[in-house]
């Protein structure tokens, strides 16, 4: 569908705790007032969901005010799940992340054409720049539901970025090079960009889709919950609708101590004990919460390391440092980033809503009312599982996108009419230790000896960073294209070994890498030892000691890889490989020769 120049396309921040919209009118990004006024922290839109007893549902603010009520009926966070197959289960029906976050996204869609008095169909929705994708087609469906033409999805520090870099450049600032800051209720992640007159260029990004703010709120309602345990032996754990009035409690207390030194935590009637009403009373410092948060907050260090290394950048070389996302207003978060970067962070950008600004900014170079160069990158490398079950690296990250590259495999067996593509996201060297992100086979081609097939894998991501792969096989020109749209079949908590565990376990993945290689040549050497005994006319003692070292290089290799030793079990394959190659080589040059057997 065209976008015509006059038509309104939302810019969208759909985020964990509280989400916000803008819109590009005349020469600026305005934001949209949510029909319920501002929420706490200010952004417009709480991204809550009520499915009432009544079967009504009600989303942002209202949903917000009802929790402590209906605390199995609320969703809170469901950001956090998008791109898995969890599902929230409520009055018997289980909904989707998508589902859910396309209520939100429809409740912002209908207050925006009220704000606006006209439709608006069409919107360019943010995502963190860490999101895989998986993540990313997940909101691309949410849109969709909501009844939204999702136009793009940019990443929200490049959002950010677009809304702080079109004022310095109309003021005529020229060319620099920033670091956004983004730590929200879910998320968070670091990216630098350069920013030359109209071209705005990511040079790397990293972050964390499962550390955000509601890790803290989390902590406090846990110091919460046990000091009222301390004073009235009773777990309010088993109390739902009391722990939703101590989250309530613990995020107020945290937004409150950013400006205060010290607030009075007061929660009434919590519990019944004997007949008596028991209350939490509670004074949290500034200073306690420090403590209380110190563990998480500390994980951004790491993240900005990380994206310092990739972009061949020092603190020294970055010119601009934007802290966007509710938790930066936090006095620790925003001490700890401008303490190791060495400088301190912009002023006038509101950590709020630079995000949805930004987006809408995008939406008017849709629409042809802006004109400027976006070059964003890739999180997190891609890549085919090879026989061996190592990842074979096609896209490396934060390659500029869109792009598309092409590798070529070849099969593993003898006589192969399919095979079949498995597609993995992360930094690790084996397939199973990063995110399965799809599978598919290609089939219906000749079939031929081992390592005689050729198949062209190509992966094309597009502007929105998601991905399609394309197979063919090169003799028959059978192909296939899929757009990954799978889901992952494993569990929530093994999606995060990502780039931190790629470097914690560089040393032993080399290891393991050269073991799957070694181990992928031992099995050639022996499918030519069983060639050379199939073609040659071979004496008895001659086929038994082939079969004997071929036996010990399997033997050999399925010994267990020593972590405090990885180099004796590698040393020793080698060592079998070696003989079995000369045994070969030594077999052929005599029994050819004409030898009598």
């Amino acid at each position: 569908m065209a976008t015509t120049a006059t038509e309104k396309i939302l810019g969208i921040d759909l985020g964990t705790t509280n989400s916000a919209a803008a819109v590009y009118e005349g020469s600026g990004a305005v934001p949209i007032p949510s029909q319920d006024g501002a929420a706490t922290g200010g952004k417009m839109f709480p991204s809550v969901v009520a499915f009432m007893p009544d079967g009504s549902v009600v989303v942002g603010e209202k949903a917000k005010r009802q929790m402590s009520l209906n605390p199995h009926g609320t969703v809170l966070e469901i950001k956090r799940k998008m791109g898995t197959e969890y599902r929230v289960e409520v009055g018997g029906k289980k909904y989707s992340p998508e589902e859910i976050s396309s209520l939100i996204l429809r409740k912002i869609r209908s207050d925006s054409e009220a704000y606006l008095g006209a439709t608006a169909r069409k919107a360019v929705i943010t995502v963190p720049a860490h999101f895989n994708d998986n993540q990313r087609q997940a909101t691309m469906e949410a849109g969709a539901m909501a009844g939204l033409e999702v136009l793009r999805i940019i990443n929200e520090p490049t959002a950010a970025c677009l809304a702080y870099g079109l004022d310095r450049a109309a003021a005529g600032q020229g060319k620099m090079r920033i670091m956004v800051f983004s730590f929200g209720g879910g998320t968070h992640d670091v990216t630098t960009m350069e920013i030359d007159g109209d071209t705005y260029k990511v040079l790397a990004t990293s972050g964390d889709t499962q550390t955000g703010g509601a890790d803290i709120d989390n902590a406090i309602v846990q110091r919460l919950a046990n000091r009222f345990y301390n004073e009235n032996d009773v777990n309010l754990r088993d109390n739902p609708s009391a722990m939703v009035r101590l989250k309530e409690a613990a995020e107020k207390a945290k937004i409150d101590l950013s400006t205060e030194l010290s607030v009075e935590v007061g929660v009434p009637f919590l519990a019944t004990v004997e007949g008596v009403q028991k209350h939490l009373k509670y004074e949290l410092t500034q200073a306690e919460l420090e403590e209380i948060a110190f563990p998480i907050v500390r994980k951004v260090e790491a993240t900005i390391r990380s994206v310092l290394i990739d972009s061949r950048l020092g603190p020294e070389d970055i010119d601009k440092l934007i802290l966007i996302g509710g938790q930066t207003k936090m006095p620790l978060v925003r001490r700890t980033v401008e303490q190791y970067m060495g400088k301190a962070a912009e002023e006038g950008v509101d950590p709020m809503q630079c995000v949805a600004i930004g987006a809408a900014y995008q939406g008017a170079v849709l629409a042809g009312k802006l004109n400027y160069k976006l070059l964003d990158v890739t999180p997190l490398t891609l890549g085919v599982e090879d026989a061996a079950g190592t990842v074979q690296r096609v896209i490396y990250r934060n390659t500029p996108i869109p792009v598309s590259r092409t590798q070529s495999f070849t099969t593993a067996e003898d006589d192969q009419t399919e095979v079949g593509i498995h597609v993995i996201q992360g930094e690790r060297t084996m397939a199973a230790d990063c995110v399965s992100i799809g599978r598919f086979n290609l089939e219906g081609f000749a079939p031929r000896a081992r390592g005689a097939t050729q198949i062209l894998v190509g992966f094309d991501i597009d502007a929105n960073g998601i991905l399609n792969v394309s197979a063919k096989e090169l003799a028959s020109g059978v192909e296939r294209t899929v757009n990954i749209t799978g889901r992952m079949k494993i569990p929530e908590e093994e999606r995060r070994r990502l780039i931190e565990e790629s470097k914690l376990y560089s040393g032993l993945d080399r290891a393991r890498r050269e073991e799957a290689l070694l181990k992928g040549n031992g099995d050639q050497l022996v499918y030519k030892a069983k060639k050379v005994q199939e073609e040659l006319l071979l004496p008895k003692e001659r086929i038994e000691k082939l079969d004997r070292v071929c036996a010990e290089v399997h033997a050999t290799a399925a010994l267990p890889l020593d972590p405090k030793n990885e180099n004796g079990k590698l040393d020793a394959m080698k060592a079998k490989l070696v003989e079995l190659a000369d045994l070969i080589n030594d077999t052929i040059d005599t029994y050819e020769m004409g030898e009598a057997a």
